[in-house]
């Protein structure tokens, strides 16, 4: 019988993404008893095609190189490519870990990411949205946006809970980050995904809010997400991942004073957008001289 591993790390990264070795450093470095955890990355290019300054970088933090290939009428549709490689890398991955985390380039993990493991009761672990955005307000009647997620997703309305963002702290129906997610893969969740995508992100229904506003068509990804969990997954079946994961380091001027940590210490993953907010003021050791150890390989 083949040993299955505990959890793998993956995520989709650009060929030119400096923030890609970073992570799998972070991972490797600073993750604790998960440092050892197998690390799968997947670029949307031919293997030729992938810099063999990346390839130097990633080989020598023993990460797994996955090239992935989209086809070209869906490719520029805003996080396609993101949906269409979560659900290959979960097909890829059933029967070999228990556990998938998939996550953005721009994470690092800063101390040992213990909430990642989920219990036997828990499919799926995740943090909420940053900001409300085009998120629907749980006091307010669902707008026509949502409605076309939920019927698209056959959503039953009794399954809606409240959601508080982290930024802005209002109170939504579930909308989830698709950027740190820790799934069981033989639940297919992210294969759900791509087929509710494939079916849903196109229809005239949902085109009409993409030209009112093109946050629809850059989140509409998210929202069929919430729609899949919500329709796959009772809420005794999801685990929200504390305060400390997922924090956005660039958002943290906007948060209210109550979702600022008094020091980076306290937090267990971050996302930083670029490499710019990783030398801000409240920066700190030991993060500050682990960056500056591993500064080349952001060059």
């Amino acid at each position: 019988m083949i040993s299955m591993e505990k959890i793998i790390f993956a995520w989709l990264s650009g060929i030119d993404d400096a923030r890609t070795p970073l992570l799998a450093a972070s991972i490797r470095e600073l993750a604790g008893s998960f440092s050892d955890c197998p690390i799968w990355v997947i670029f949307p290019k031919a293997e030729k095609d992938i810099p063999d300054g990346m390839k130097e970088k990633l080989n020598s933090l023993n990460v797994e190189i996955i090239s992935m290939l989209f086809d070209f009428e869906w490719k520029s549709f805003p996080f396609a490519g993101f949906v269409a490689a979560a659900a290959k890398f979960e097909s890829m991955v059933q029967r070999k870990a228990e556990l998938l985390t998939w996550l953005t380039p721009d994470t690092l993990i800063l101390d040992e990411p213990n909430d990642f493991i989920l219990d036997t009761r828990k499919f799926l672990a995740y943090r909420p949205v940053h900001h409300t955005l085009i998120g629907s307000v749980f006091e307010e009647e669902i707008d026509p946006f949502w409605e076309e997620i939920y019927t698209g997703c056959e959503v039953s309305l009794e399954d809606i809970f409240p959601m508080r963002t982290h930024v802005d702290g209002n109170v939504l129906r579930p909308y989830f980050n698709a950027g740190c997610l820790i799934i069981k893969p033989e639940r297919e969740i992210f294969r759900m995904w791509w087929n509710r995508f494939l079916a849903l992100y196109h229809k005239p229904e949902l085109r009409q809010f993409y030209e009112k506003s093109r946050m629809y068509e850059i989140f509409v990804h998210q929202a069929i997400l919430s729609g899949v969990i919500l329709s796959a997954l009772q809420q005794s079946e999801l685990h929200e991942l504390p305060f400390s994961y997922n924090y956005p380091l660039h958002l943290y001027s906007e948060s209210s004073p109550d979702c600022r940590p008094e020091s980076i210490n306290e937090l267990v993953t971050i996302r930083y957008e670029h490499p710019k907010w990783l030398n801000q003021d409240f920066v700190i050791d030991p993060l500050k001289s682990w960056l500056m150890k591993n500064e080349h390989l952001l060059s």
